[in-house]
């Protein structure tokens, strides 16, 4: 199931995304009217950088809604945004505090376009970012478009940065073989956008961007990954605030199952089934998987096939404690940090899961930039 998850999953989906059509979209259509929603929870530090990003993106400005999401925000983020309301930039305050998924749904009551792209208040899009997302819903069976979300570091590269960056690397090239052969699993906060039809009010413990599609999907839409459609966000700077961000966002990710059981039927939607099983149920479960395997080998100890597996076990697990030892500087080499960091997704997968099935779910919740005194 390990090497499924990991190898078998990605090379079968090329496969089949090779022999996948997948439709073009028609830019000669005009282009639809559009509200960014822009989620924000004490983000001073960023939010005038975040609006000036947004106003200067190539898209008609007559058919661009620009509207900003505070989360009763204290430290002056509403008033650097209303500093651009002569540049038609609307602040909608939500008052008491209630995350950001009540946010948005309050948002939404309120937004006017046709499209509704959702971001986060520290994800810079390149100038053509939007005209690039949204013109796949010239497609009328596209439900949801999800941006290519890339990281970045501040100064020296972090272990954490690093490790990141290959994560995500291979969760791209999953998302574009996704989009190729039926619908990309799952949506991204940082850039992706849907029909304003589509959206269905949210509970505050519910992870919109993993939610929402999975609605869309049980619709009869398809999801398009676009990978032309770039923005930045800052990667985390260490490994904590990394494992903290998985623990949040698997168990109410895997919670969201619970509020779509239809996707959970094969018969309903076989491509997409297979996909959201193999690329992200599995995925959660897998560090159950490696405990199963570390067991069976040592149980079969005397056989020298399952000793050598228990030892080649051990060995890594021993290369990610070296790797945990020294995160926190150069350390012996990148191959430590990469199996340290292998350990914690898994960790965290695990803690997860653990947290859904007793209902511990967190919908509120600070930036790491705001919490960077907190640890594991």
């Amino acid at each position: 199931m390990l090497v499924y998850v990991y190898v078998g999953y990605p090379l079968l989906l090329t496969l089949l995304a090779r022999f996948s059509e997948s439709a073009l979209p028609d830019c000669k259509l005009p282009a639809p009217s559009v509200t960014l929603l822009i989620s924000a929870f004490n983000e001073s530090q960023v939010i005038a950088a975040k609006v000036e990003n947004a106003l200067a993106l190539e898209y008609p400005r007559d058919r661009l809604e620009i509207m900003v999401i505070s989360d009763a925000s204290d430290d002056g983020t509403d008033e650097i945004v209303q500093q651009f309301s002569s540049g038609g930039v609307r602040l909608l305050r939500q008052e008491p505090r209630m995350g950001k998924t009540a946010g948005l749904n309050l948002g939404v009551t309120e937004a006017r376009g046709e499209i509704l792209v959702f971001s986060d208040a520290n994800a810079m899009y390149q100038p053509d970012a939007l005209r690039m997302l949204v013109r796949h819903f010239s497609n009328p069976k596209v439900g949801y478009a999800v941006g290519n979300a890339r990281y970045y570091e501040k100064g020296i590269e972090s272990s954490s940065a690093q490790s990141e960056g290959l994560y995500w690397k291979l969760e791209t090239y999953l998302k574009k073989k996704e989009s190729m052969f039926g619908s990309v699993v799952g949506g991204d906060g940082a850039i992706y956008a849907i029909r304003r039809g589509l959206y269905s009010p949210l509970l505050p413990t519910d992870i919109n961007d993993f939610l929402n599609p999975l609605q869309i999907v049980t619709r009869r839409y398809s999801g398009v990954f676009e990978p032309a459609a770039v923005c930045y966000e800052e990667a985390a700077q260490n490994f904590s605030q990394e494992y903290r961000r998985k623990v949040r966002i698997i168990s109410r990710s895997l919670n969201a199952l619970s509020r779509v059981p239809e996707v959970l039927n094969p018969l309903q939607n076989p491509r997409h089934w297979f996909m959201l099983i193999s690329h992200k149920v599995l995925r959660w479960f897998a560090p159950v998987f490696m405990i199963l395997l570390f067991a069976a080998s040592l149980a079969l100890w005397p056989f020298q096939l399952y000793r050598v597996a228990a030892l080649s076990q051990a060995a890594f697990y021993g290369m990610a404690l070296v790797g945990w030892r020294w995160q926190s500087g150069h350390g012996p080499g990148k191959i430590f940090s990469l199996c340290f960091y292998f350990c914690l997704v898994n960790l965290a997968s695990l803690l997860g899961c653990l947290k859904c099935i007793r209902g511990d779910l967190v919908g509120q919740w600070a930036p790491p930039r705001h919490n960077a005194q907190n640890q594991v």
